[in-house]
């Protein structure tokens, strides 16, 4: 469907459920250097069918029909929450992905047009080129990791500070724990038995069973699982994504006793090995919040904090307010902190596919 013009270039809605134009995207992001899994057709189709946010994607095409820039949204919807068009959903980038400036000011007014459409909805771009006034930036709330992988597992071993060495090496040395990799029913369960307990603990609503599902379906060899075992008891787990030589563990944690056993130290170390394996040459470790306990563990990890940009636009003015340090929300986690984990894992999907 055809959005508008901008100089020499038209922005259109693309089809992904058409598999030539779901193609023609992939293609585009797999070759540019900002890409991420976030662009990818598979991630826009899985966030949807897992949560029913719509997606839209975005693009703008030169004269001769080749795709000059990307833009990929979700309409995010909740009661809670409010509504929002977001790149993407339940991601921590996505953006505009362009070419040149032209796209990027094509896509970004063509933003616009899309939310002023569904309801003078605001936007949130997790990344990307900054668009020009009005749309606002704003760097260094979250903070990213990546580093290139060391030669092999020594190397890795002593690119680890000191203090944090001597607790991997813990780890290592303990008989009863066992790494293991892999995209089995099994894994998928067991990876969400300890995430759940993991985002419980830390008073977040665990996202729904089949978004874990779907990006496993929709990636293919491009994710896995890997999960550390006290014997048979899976204490540490995460969901991994493999783009364009980056390892990029995504949706991970660990049980009570893991801080103990050190089993999310070993289980990332291990992950390093089995990027390698497939050929990665660089592990990013994710974003966190500024200032935040999990973005000092990373630090200690012997990663260097890089500030990312995020840009918002708005009909209104106003914005949703999702942060889970925001002080009107610090109730509701203190609240679900002390929810017994069945009842936290039921309706916990129910709120969590409305924050996106």
């Amino acid at each position: 469907m055809r959005m508008g013009n901008h100089a020499a270039l038209s922005t259109v809605m693309l089809n992904l459920d058409d598999d030539d134009q779901a193609e023609a995207v992939d293609a585009f992001v797999l070759a540019h250097p900002q890409g991420t899994p976030f662009h990818r057709s598979a991630w826009m189709i899985a966030v949807e069918r897992a949560t029913g946010n719509r997606s839209h994607m975005l693009a703008a095409v030169g004269p001769s029909g080749s795709i000059r820039g990307v833009l990929p949204c979700h309409h995010v919807q909740s009661r809670l929450f409010g509504q929002a068009l977001v790149s993407s959903a339940f991601a921590v980038g996505g953006g505009i992905l362009a070419n040149d400036p032209a796209a990027v000011a094509a896509l970004a007014s063509a933003a616009q047009d899309l939310a002023r459409a569904n309801g003078d909805l605001p936007v949130e771009l997790r990344g990307g080129p900054s668009p020009a006034a009005p749309w606002t930036t704003r760097v260094g709330e979250h903070v990213g990791f990546c580093r290139q992988l060391a030669a092999d597992d020594e190397a890795e071993l002593l690119a680890v500070p000191r203090k944090h060495r001597a607790e991997l090496r813990k780890a290592l040395a303990n008989p009863a724990l066992r790494v293991e990799h892999g995209r089995s029913a099994r894994n998928l369960r067991d990876h969400y038995r300890v995430y759940g307990e993991s985002v419980r603990h830390l008073g977040t609503p665990v996202f729904p069973r089949r978004l874990f599902q779907e990006v496993l379906l929709r990636f293919g060899e491009d994710a896995d699982i890997t999960l550390v075992y006290d014997r048979d008891k899976p204490v540490s787990a995460v969901l991994t994504l493999y783009h364009q030589g980056r390892v990029m563990p995504f949706w991970g944690g660990g049980v009570g006793d893991a801080r103990r056993l050190r089993s999310n130290e070993l289980m990332y170390y291990r992950l390093m090995a089995h990027g390698r394996s497939r050929g990665m040459t660089q592990f990013d470790f994710g974003r966190s919040k500024a200032g935040s306990g999990q973005a000092a563990w990373k630090k200690s990890f012997g990663f260097t904090a890089e500030p990312l940009a995020y840009h918002d636009w708005s009909p209104s003015g106003a914005t949703r307010d999702i942060s889970p340090h925001s002080a009107r929300y610090q109730w509701r986690i203190a609240l679900w902190k002390r929810l017994p984990l069945p009842l936290a894992n039921l309706f916990g999907p129910l709120i969590s596919r409305g924050l996106g």
